[in-house]
């Protein structure tokens, strides 16, 4: 879509203007590499997309965009810190490319820097920014803690795991679209509606996440394939494999993610264990189900018919993607 590729052509530019490398080095030459090597850019987008839609002016909504991408760049720091991750995007992750205690301690700038972004905000509008932000940034600390737990526990459920994804990811994914409607300085019950598509957009964003993560081209989805077995997270081809498959398969799945080996060999065994069981083909009626919902959100809001197919459209191009 022509839209979305300018407005990310025109966030890409002020992310460049506004994030430099200074002394001292080691700290500020990760930041500048983690947001540099590419990414969809999706958060920022639909900042930008939101504030436009509700009529508000684009360039004000720049520095809320940055402050999400930087925010979400942060958390990929720590978190491939946390998984032990290599690949980040086709390239070597922060800690792999320096040292664990640099990841550390430039993922605390970043944060650091994504709360300086709100500054030029008039108080008003700062106020509920910081207040929209500061919920999200504690939500999915809490969705990573629950992704953590779940990895030593047997009692995960799909309901359970919904909950640790909305955390984890879908709430950034909302609080970006409701950041662009408050700055748009729309009613309170507008920018609820618009950040209920986001969050359904969100989940459905995830479930592909974990469906690339083990049926995409590592070539092309730029992280290691078959990363989630190999880190025995509960994601939702799991667990859906574990409550519809018959007992053989179900105890060699237990088996395989009770053991701490990486292996090639069960990243391979797993794997056929989902196709077996059809998998692939349920976890992409799941992600259908919540892009409708996030689409069902669509009706509600007042806006015009093309900007609601502006969206609509988005979201079916999210849910194509193969990164």
């Amino acid at each position: 879509m022509k839209i979305i590729e300018t407005y990310k052509k025109d966030f890409v530019g002020y992310l460049n203007e506004k994030i430099s490398i200074k002394e001292p080095a080691n700290l500020y030459e990760p930041i500048h590499y983690i947001l540099q090597i590419g990414g969809k850019r999706l958060r920022p987008i639909l900042t930008l997309m939101t504030c436009e839609i509700f009529n508000g002016q684009v360039k004000q909504a720049y520095d809320a965009a940055l402050a999400v991408e930087i925010f979400h760049n942060f958390t990929l720091v720590h978190d491939d810190i946390m998984d032990s991750a290599p690949i980040r995007r086709g390239f070597e992750t922060v800690h792999k490319k320096w040292d664990i205690n640099t990841g550390i301690l430039s993922g605390d700038a970043m944060l650091i820097i994504a709360y300086q972004c709100f500054e030029n905000y008039e108080p008003f509008v700062y106020k509920k920014l910081m207040k929209l932000f500061n919920k999200t940034a504690l939500e999915v600390c809490e969705g990573q803690q629950l992704d953590v737990d779940f990895e030593n526990r047997n009692d995960v459920t799909i309901p359970k795991y919904l909950k640790m994804i909305t955390y984890k990811t879908s709430v950034l994914v909302a609080a970006a679209m409701k950041m662009g409607a408050i700055i748009a300085k729309v009613d309170a019950e507008e920018a609820k509606k618009i950040y209920d598509f986001g969050l359904n957009l969100g989940i459905a964003f995830q479930l592909q996440d974990d469906y690339l993560d083990t049926f995409g081209d590592e070539a092309l989805f730029g992280k290691q394939i078959g990363g989630d077995i190999a880190e025995n997270k509960k994601t939702f081809l799991y667990l859906k494999a574990i409550e519809i498959c018959g007992i053989e398969d179900k105890e060699k799945l237990m088996n395989f993610y009770a053991s701490r080996v990486r292996s090639d060999n069960k990243v391979r065994e797993v794997t056929r264990i989902f196709e077996k069981n059809n998998i692939p083909e349920i976890t992409k009626n799941e992600i259908e189900l919540y892009t409708n919902a996030a689409f069902k959100e669509l009706g509600n809001l007042y806006i015009t018919k093309e900007k609601k197919e502006l969206l609509k459209n988005f979201g079916l191009e999210l849910m194509k993607r193969t990164i």
